[in-house]
């Protein structure tokens, strides 16, 4: 049985920007382990975007309703800028670019969540249920460690389950990325949550890829609150889609009772800190187009509630 208290019903509004390796290969070119002047240009745009989040809440993002979602290996002083500054926040526990899932401290992932304290724990794992059984019976062992932790911890826990393509599911609908996203992704999505929760792994709130229509989303919300969930909640993340595919999404999402928000990331950062890469912006400039994406979509998400 779900604990008592389990999920998360606020609304939630997120600039997710937990990105590592895939951050430091976009952004620099980079691949492997970025050198210490690499290093520090990426911890000053994590920064940057950190910037943007709270002029943001400045512009309208409630404060309340605002979350920041980034990474302890560029971003410790956003993790403890956000706790000192009274915002809910996420950090991240998974290894960055690994197809299996696996925790980035490895036994100590508790010792760096009880560092920085914050709202939510988040996983992000790559879970198609027709995959490798055995792969996704040892990501579940230890989503289930991460989950009983966090309940065990007074941690609410976030989950980001990414349902990728596999080939012979691809090849059904020759071999379109487009077509799987319609056709098959959103039924896998719920056979992902039912596989989860019959793995005893109980997240509070699931970062669940967009989708075409709110049926859809409303399918994934009742399996994720069957069985005496009722307060488990959905944020829909970006993917790092275009501008209109990401409002498309939101819209569909916004009328879908359980949807209780986004998390979205280089929709919201990646042309502003480019700019400012290339001196096409100024620092202040960055900051400000990325708090103008943010508030841009709060506002694409809420006009339809």
């Amino acid at each position: 049985m779900p604990k008592r208290d389990l999920g998360y019903i606020q609304p939630l509004y997120v600039l997710a920007f937990d990105h590592r390796a895939s951050f430091v290969k976009n952004m620099l070119g980079v691949t492997g382990q970025p050198d210490m002047d690499q290093v520090k240009q990426v911890v000053d745009f994590k920064n940057v975007i950190f910037e943007g989040f709270k002029r943001g809440v400045e512009l309208g993002v409630p404060k309340a309703q605002a979350a920041v979602l980034c990474d302890e290996q560029f971003g410790d002083a956003v993790l403890r800028g956000a706790r000192a500054a009274g915002f809910v926040f996420a950090a991240c526990t998974e290894k960055s670019g690994q197809k299996e899932f696996d925790f980035e401290y490895g036994a100590d992932f508790g010792v760096h969540l009880t560092e920085y304290a914050p709202t939510f724990a988040k996983a992000l794992v790559r879970y198609n249920p027709k995959d490798d059984k055995d792969m996704n019976r040892r990501q579940l062992e230890k989503l289930k460690i991460l989950s009983e932790y966090c309940h065990a911890n007074n941690l609410k826990f976030l989950i980001e389950p990414l349902v990728a393509a596999l080939p012979e599911q691809l090849e059904k609908v020759g071999g379109d990325q487009g077509r799987y996203d319609l056709e098959i992704r959103p039924k896998l999505m719920v056979e992902m949550v039912k596989q989860m929760q019959e793995g005893g792994v109980e997240p509070d709130v699931w970062k669940i890829e967009g989708l075409e229509d709110t049926a859809e989303y409303e399918a994934v919300v009742k399996q994720a609150r069957s069985g005496g969930r009722d307060q488990v909640s959905a944020v829909i993340l970006g993917r790092g889609a275009s501008q209109s595919q990401v409002e498309k999404w939101l819209k569909a999402a916004s009328r879908a009772e359980g949807v209780v928000g986004f998390a979205i990331g280089r929709s919201i950062f990646h042309e502003a800190l480019m700019k400012y890469k290339t001196a096409e912006l100024t620092r202040e400039e960055a900051v400000e187009k990325i708090a103008n994406k943010y508030l841009h979509f709060y506002q694409i998400y809420t006009q339809n509630n």
